[in-house]
């Protein structure tokens, strides 16, 4: 089974508006209101390319009655656990001539909530997957990604965590079995600048030094590094397409990798499953279906779907 873990979904206002003027009445021409945060991206791409997974973490109020309402209604199973102060987010995305974003806050969090999410999580069995996504709330130890895989770790789970800076290198003693950071989060932890794929293999590397099973690279434009435990080196330019969305593209490419992976358990195959699901997200309105990751294959010669 997979499960992904969300701290804090969201409700995702997506609006289009034609030359937007800041300190002026601006009017939409599109409005998508979709369930939103990195682990629900990754469940409901999941569930675009055929695989069931169960979305974990916190809901409060009326935006989080909707969030799961949201999921239901594309039958993607969630088990949120109900938090009494506040309520979820809302994300605001406005695209214009640019894309901007307001994030919003979320609820509190507090150590009652995180001991239901221990309890969710001991239920986990040797063979499952687990996507451990996002940031931290404020309200929240900044510990949690590793005090999970601490709790998990005589488990013989897959964790794949998307994370950054010291949320990302305090589980990598844990052998995380993948991490995706991009190039310039890559860039951040090391003190460097990346640019070329090339660029991004020796820092890669050393996160495998320091623990990761498989380092995977996302780089926008400039495509895909993935380094394997087996040794491999995979790297693939961007399949061609017009960009049209930058939201979930990063836990689209995730999701593409799980599929592959569990398809398959071979490398190459996973890779470029992830490659292609993080170009369909971005190329479309929304998120990545089957039917435009297997168009994207078929750029590099694949049939995986």
């Amino acid at each position: 089974m997979i499960y992904t873990v969300t701290f804090n979904p969201s409700l995702d206002y997506i609006v289009t508006v034609d030359n937007l003027q800041l300190g002026a009445v601006n009017r939409t021409n599109q409005e998508i209101i979709n369930p939103g945060g990195k682990g629900v991206n990754v469940s409901m791409v999941l569930h675009n390319l055929g695989y069931k997974s169960t979305a974990l973490g916190f809901r409060a109020g009326f935006t989080g009655r909707e969030i799961a309402r949201l999921m239901e209604e594309q039958e993607i199973q969630s088990e949120f656990i109900e938090v009494d102060a506040g309520i979820s987010r809302i994300n605001v995305k406005v695209r214009s001539e640019e894309e901007s974003e307001i994030n919003g806050m979320g609820p509190d969090i507090g150590e009652a909530d995180i001991q239901k999410l221990y309890k969710q999580l001991e239920q986990l069995v040797d063979g499952d997957t687990l996507v451990l996504a996002g940031s931290i709330p404020a309200t929240m130890p900044e510990t949690m990604y590793r005090d999970i895989m601490e709790r998990l770790s005589g488990k013989k789970l897959q964790i794949v965590v998307d994370a950054t800076k010291d949320l990302l290198m305090n589980v990598l003693k844990y052998h995380p079995f993948m991490i995706k950071p991009n190039n310039h989060e890559l860039g951040e932890i090391y003190g460097v600048k990346l640019n070329t794929r090339e660029e991004v293999i020796p820092y890669a590397r050393k996160l495998q030094e320091d623990g990761a099973r498989n380092v995977l690279i996302s780089m926008a434009g400039e495509g895909a590094v993935l380094l394997t435990e087996d040794g491999n080196v995979y790297q693939s330019e961007a399949p061609k397409g017009k960009v049209k969305n930058s939201v979930g593209a990063g836990d689209s490419m995730v999701a593409g990798f799980v599929a592959g992976y569990m398809a398959s358990h071979d490398y190459e195959q996973a890779f470029y499953m992830g490659v292609c699901t993080g170009s369909a997200s971005a190329f479309s309105d929304g998120m990545a279906t089957k039917e435009a990751v297997h168009e994207l294959l078929g750029q590099f010669g694949k049939n995986y779907v």
